[in-house]
């Protein structure tokens, strides 16, 4: 039993964190974006995966599949974060709602085609939101990163077959969405 854990131990002491963070950062933080929905939010939650990262606390047994590990304390640390805000949400509302409201009228000095492009931009995150986290996420990592079916599989531990059939499955999924919110 305690040589399997030195073993454990001496495998993952020779990984060089910091370079592993920063080859995966990019990926890892679209796979963040995707699970919170807060632009803000990004930094946040992949500091506090790299510190899970670094402290080990769940351990690293094999170290040739570091991508697939780093994306589950990813989505933990999201799923963490997601429930921490809902949490926090939820006081807010209930100070709100003891408070006077506030009426303000602002007036946007945008021309028009900005406002329908950015009304557009809502309707796809909505769309987006309103899909399976994991359909999300693979979406956004072809689209947004440009990856190919063989760099999402590899990254998140699945078979290339698996990724093609889940992203084809998404997109049929995301264009009902559209379609339902009459997105032209």
């Amino acid at each position: 039993m305690n040589s399997s854990a030195n073993r454990v131990t001496d495998a993952t002491a020779a990984i060089d964190w910091r370079a592993e963070l920063d080859q995966h950062r990019r990926w890892l933080r679209t796979v963040i974006a995707a699970r919170c929905g807060e632009a803000q939010a990004v930094d946040e939650i992949f500091q506090e995966t790299a510190a899970a990262a670094v402290a080990q606390k769940s351990p690293l047994a094999d170290a040739t599949k570091v991508a697939p590990w780093l994306y589950q304390i990813a989505v933990r640390q999201s799923l963490m974060y997601r429930r921490k805000q809902g949490r926090k949400r939820k006081l807010e509302q209930a100070y709100a709602e003891r408070a006077e409201p506030i009426m303000e009228s602002r007036q946007p000095v945008s021309p028009l085609g900005w406002l329908l492009a950015d009304e557009r931009r809502s309707l796809v995150r909505k769309a987006m939101a309103e899909l399976n986290p994991r359909d999300s996420e693979m979406l956004m990592l072809k689209y947004t990163e440009g990856w190919s079916y063989r760099e999402i599989a590899n990254r998140l531990g699945m078979s290339e077959s698996a990724v093609e059939s889940r992203l084809h499955r998404a997109r049929q999924k995301l264009r009902q969405q559209l379609a339902r919110l009459d997105v032209t």
